[in-house]
């Protein structure tokens, strides 16, 4: 293992944690807590995973950026979506183990009013982290 074999390695964890995030979803909509509990630490394992290999891989290249090779329109809307994403991404390692504190200690009606916000960020970074190494990797990789 290389790398670069790191971002495949990532864009599949986001797509794990997407796909659990979305479980967790339905089963707390439906009733079943337990299982809701089970899948979202799940999810949370998964996307420190993301995040310890993330870091690896931003560490091993000292910082130098990837370079997208899209140009027009389409590097603008890759640009919109990098501009959300990491900011949201900053907040995520905020929220979510707040909102997984609420839990913990019983509160859940706090846990509630926090999942109603942190859900959807989570969502949004874990589909768009996603799309980015799409774009970066696979659609429009930089040629140079």
């Amino acid at each position: 293992m290389t790398v670069h074999d790191i971002p495949p390695i990532n864009a599949s964890l986001n797509g794990l944690a997407t796909l659990l995030i979305t479980a967790g979803f339905i089963l707390i909509k439906t009733g079943r807590k337990e299982a809701h509990r089970k899948v979202m630490l799940t999810a949370a394992a998964v996307s420190a995973l993301f995040l310890v290999g993330y870091l690896t891989y931003h560490g091993m290249m000292r910082g130098l950026h990837t370079p997208f090779g899209g140009t027009g329109a389409i590097r603008t809307f890759y640009l919109a979506i990098l501009w959300t994403h990491i900011p949201l991404a900053a907040l995520i390692a905020f929220l979510v183990p707040r909102t997984f504190l609420f839990a913990i200690r019983g509160d859940f009606a706090r846990h509630k009013a926090w999942a109603r916000w942190t859900f959807p960020i989570w969502y949004y970074v874990s589909v768009t982290g996603v799309l980015v190494y799409f774009f970066l990797y696979r659609w429009w990789p930089a040629t140079s």
